[in-house]
């Protein structure tokens, strides 16, 4: 059992003493005779957040799956026997725990490779700048994460309906008469400086719906944390998950940390790794939150595979009407980073026909195009 859970922490589980001895003690109650009774016992008390959960089962298989003690505690001593069972098929975090562990740094070693290593060499860092977010373990998947946050994202400025005083003379400005005179008043009625009138830039709202369904767990974490640091000053933001219902993000990403954000947007979401159920979610989003559109101003950007299990005349509909109230519809979809990939399934084809553009957020490297993808999607017309 201390075997187990530590096993966990490799996966990234939190779990800690406290939980171990619930699971022991779970497992005196509902005795061991039974598995699917010892596994629901055991997850019940070692689990409280809805990504771990398929984890810690494909955990629990693989070291759970000798029935005799004295081959438990042998393959607690020998790690290397058990990540040779099937590892092609399971969780990258699940296989970094099962897999043996590194040998730690030599003594021997001076303080400037310590800190080289800790550092990566320029080979990691390029393998992790292209590496599929699904593909990670768990240690390198929090690297990434934590990477993925210093990634910018300009959002595109357009000028404002409000004008401020300005002393360029630009294309798009008007003399400011009153100002002019004001100031000729100062100088004895000579006009040596000539205020002009230009509209304001602001960047575009956003709205971001976040799909959390199973297909996207590894990915739905890692882009909230990136929105979350990208769009700090970006101005208005609203952010929205939906799997088999709509739920609103924004007042967790009002929180200036990134890792209580992400704290608080677990708590809120209680769909996580269910369904996607996206026509149904964007009209609850019409019903209940459609000032969050600003006129024709707001930029949606759509983080979604399109596996939509729900129908597709709702989703074409309700589409439509988001069409009708933005300034483009943004396509985040990892599925691009399959060459020849096509949008077949009901609701891919769906949010293909309706979306401006369709763009890949599968690893660092499509994360650092978005903002270039951005300005050119603003500069092209519908």
């Amino acid at each position: 059992m201390m075997g187990f859970g530590r096993a966990l922490r490799r996966a990234g589980v939190r779990t800690d003493s406290m939980r171990i001895a619930l699971a022991a003690e779970a497992a005196t109650l509902v005795g061991v005779d039974h598995r699917p009774d010892l596994a629901a016992a055991m997850e019940a008390v070692m689990i409280s957040r809805e990504e771990d959960r398929l984890v810690f089962r494909e955990l629990f298989d693989a070291w759970f799956r000798d029935p005799e003690l004295a081959n438990k505690m042998l393959a607690q001593m020998l790690p290397s026997a058990e990540g040779k069972a099937e590892p092609s098929k399971r969780r990258p975090r699940v296989r970094e725990a099962l897999a043996p562990p590194r040998p730690s740094v030599q003594p021997a070693q001076n303080e400037r490779e310590v800190d080289f290593d800790a550092a990566m060499t320029a080979s990691d860092r390029q393998r992790l700048h292209h590496a599929d977010f699904n593909a990670l373990g768990a240690a390198e998947y929090q690297l990434v994460e934590r990477l993925a946050r210093d990634v910018a994202l300009p959002v595109p400025r357009l000028p404002a309906r409000r004008l401020r005083v300005t002393g360029d003379a630009g294309a798009h400005s008007r003399m400011h008469w009153p100002g002019v005179w004001h100031e000729a008043g100062r100088t004895g009625g000579e006009m040596i400086r000539l205020p002009r009138l230009a509209r304001r830039k602001q960047p575009l709202p956003l709205l971001v719906l976040v799909d959390v369904s199973g297909s996207m767990e590894r990915y739905a974490r890692l882009l909230l944390a990136f929105l979350h640091a990208a769009t700090r000053h970006s101005g208005r933001r609203d952010v929205f998950a939906f799997g088999t219902r709509l739920t609103d993000l924004t007042p967790a990403f009002r929180i200036a940390d990134t890792d209580a954000m992400l704290v608080a947007a677990g708590a809120a979401i209680d769909d996580f790794a269910g369904g996607t159920r996206f026509g149904a979610s964007l009209a609850e989003l019409r019903e209940r939150h459609a000032r969050r559109l600003t006129g024709r101003r707001t930029l949606v950007l759509v983080i979604s595979d399109g596996l939509d299990t729900g129908e597709p005349d709702a989703l074409e509909r309700e589409l439509l009407w988001v069409k009708r109230h933005s300034r483009r519809i943004l396509w985040l979809n990892p599925l691009l980073r399959y060459e020849g990939y096509a949008p077949l399934a009901r609701g891919a084809a769906v949010l293909h026909r309706h979306a401006d553009a369709m763009l890949a957020v599968h690893n660092l490297s499509a994360l650092e195009q978005l903002a270039a993808s951005l300005a050119a999607l603003m500069r092209a017309g519908r």
